[in-house]
């Protein structure tokens, strides 16, 4: 394998790995905080959740599209290899998930600063909110398990009758 190849390898496993950690630690934090029911605690570990979002996870979302397909054009491997085209779908698959979880835990921030502020227990929006965040989470999870496992294993997979 040449150095092109060995760099776009390791930086597509940062991707993957930034990706499953920040994810998993983001779900586990936020969970934490929401077990306390305490507003200002909430409040400060969505805002740091948004925060890594925005930084780790966004960069991660646009480098791993990005070095897989130069990963695999690198090696000869066709992206329609059944393989891929699995990883591509649950990628969008994650992706779906992903974006309104975003969304989600801004309002959910921005519901606990208020409350907090005001001196108020969580709202019930917000108790809702962090169910579907919640939710979310698990497909989303799966999905990059799943990613992961194609990346390590690279089956044969035979899409389209092939």
């Amino acid at each position: 394998m040449n150095l092109w190849a060995d760099i776009l390898r390791w930086t597509h496993v940062i991707g993957a790995t930034v990706l499953f950690g920040t994810g998993a630690g983001i779900a586990f934090f936020m969970l934490m905080a929401q077990r306390t029911g305490r507003a200002e605690l909430v409040a400060h570990v969505a805002g740091t959740v948004v925060v890594a979002d925005t930084i780790f996870t966004a960069t991660a979302v646009v480098v791993q599209p990005i070095s897989g397909v130069l990963l695999a054009r690198a090696l000869g491997w066709p992206l329609s290899e059944g393989w891929i085209v699995l990883s591509l779908l649950l990628y969008v698959v994650t992706g779906l998930f992903w974006l309104p979880v975003v969304w989600i835990q801004i309002r959910i921030r921005n519901l606990a600063r208020q409350a907090a502020v005001e001196n108020r227990p969580l709202p019930v929006e917000e108790k809702r909110l962090f169910r579907i965040w919640f939710a979310c989470g698990f497909p989303a999870f799966a999905a990059v398990l799943a990613i992961v496992w194609l990346m390590v294993a690279r089956p044969a997979i035979s899409l389209f009758g092939g």
